[in-house]
């Protein structure tokens, strides 16, 4: 897309958000509630279905629109982690779902008549090793029976369908570790009390996230995306959009903080002078503000690569790490920057700063991300 069509989207995008003051969110963090408005909204305006083709009712926009969209978000101070997920987790079903599958959900999540926002892979004893994962499912006649847990299922009490990992070849039986995992579509709504069970873990931050449980939980065969065994490649194939896409809030909320810096330290004013002008003031939010620019310029080549369908995986890591870094640097230099203040719920600086931390765990940490440069760029030896 053109500098000035990406440029209309964020004005519209940043016109939605004023609507939606920052009490609004401050009453949500303060009660840990779902943002249904903002996200219906968004719906509404067509960016939640930015990725997907106007066959199937989308917008069909492309990954950088998409990541323009989240970033407007995070800098107008509002948080999309409450619906990122609809953006990238329908990728799987869309390059991997059967016509039927696609013709089913697409369009609904596209109207915003379902939610596809919960994906259940992490599982507490594997973490990150998604390959020890041990939810199984065992095909009986036309269904599927599955048991097991997940953990860190963000937006599972707020998602009318998941899309979820599981074993269906035991890990002694396979060649890889990484075969004999297979996708499955779940209808929360019908599973939910039928083998299904939703627990809310409540965090430092507004994230609605989850522990699910199965208990014989059937699926019926139709459900499976794509073909038996091959579940691992095909949640592999959407990280690095997720990755891209997480990054982009990430720089969207780097330069909120550092917005809301400089205003401060132009306004406050202590010694009769306004803070801004010590260099010890300025000198962190000049800091702050390059490695933003310079974490941006490796989201835009990500994004370059990702949409022209070269390999991107280098790109994307570290692009969703420079940028979770960034963030996290602008938030802290903006907390400091305004004291006392910066703690102060109605200045909203320490709920955006809880928030953009959870970007050097989530939706992959900083040493997996390290572990992946060293080896797969720079040749060192395999850590893990």
């Amino acid at each position: 897309m053109s500098p000035e069509e990406l440029q209309e989207i964020r004005d519209g995008v940043s016109r939605l958000c004023a609507t939606f003051p920052m009490e609004y969110w401050r009453e949500l963090d303060r009660d840990r509630r779902y943002p249904t408005d903002f996200v219906r909204a968004l719906t509404e305006a067509g960016y939640l279905s930015a990725l997907i083709p106007e066959e199937y009712g989308g917008s069909g926009l492309s990954l950088s629109a998409a990541a323009a969209i989240l970033e407007e978000i995070q800098r107008s101070g509002a948080n999309g982690a409450a619906c990122h997920a609809q953006m990238y987790i329908m990728g799987t079903l869309l390059r991997h779902g059967s016509t039927a599958q696609k013709q089913k959900y697409l369009p609904a999540i596209a109207d915003g008549s379902l939610r596809l926002q919960a994906f259940g892979v992490t599982e507490p004893t594997a973490g990150t090793d998604t390959t020890s994962i041990r939810t199984t499912a065992v095909k009986q006649g036309d269904r599927y029976v599955i048991n097991g847990q997940k953990v860190w299922t963000s937006r599972a009490e707020h998602s009318d369908v998941m899309l979820l990992l599981a074993r269906t070849t035991p890990r002694e039986q396979v060649t890889k570790k990484s075969e004999g995992m297979s996708v499955f579509i779940v209808d929360m709504k019908e599973a939910l009390g039928k083998g299904l069970t939703i627990r809310p873990i409540r965090t430092m931050i507004n994230h609605g996230t989850t522990e699910v449980f199965f208990d014989n939980m059937e699926v019926p065969a139709e459900n499976l995306v794509g073909e038996e065994g091959k579940g691992f490649r095909y949640i592999l194939d959407g990280m690095n959009a997720e990755r891209i896409l997480i990054a982009a809030e990430c720089i969207g909320d780097a330069r909120w903080f550092t917005s809301k810096s400089v205003a401060y330290a132009s306004e406050r004013k202590v010694f009769g002078r306004p803070i801004g002008q010590n260099q010890g003031v300025q000198f962190p939010i000049a800091r702050a503000y390059m490695a933003t620019e310079a974490a941006a310029l490796m989201v835009e080549k990500a994004c370059a690569l990702y949409e022209a369908g070269q390999p991107a995986g280098k790109e994307a890591n570290m692009a969703k790490q420079l940028a979770a870094e960034a963030s996290f640097l602008a938030g802290d230099t903006c907390l400091q920057t305004h004291g006392g203040f910066g703690f102060a719920e109605e200045y909203d600086v320490e709920r955006k700063w809880r928030e953009t931390r959870l970007y050097q765990i989530a939706p992959i940490s900083t040493n997996l991300v390290l572990s992946y440069v060293a080896e797969h760029v720079l040749g060192l030896p395999r850590s893990y």
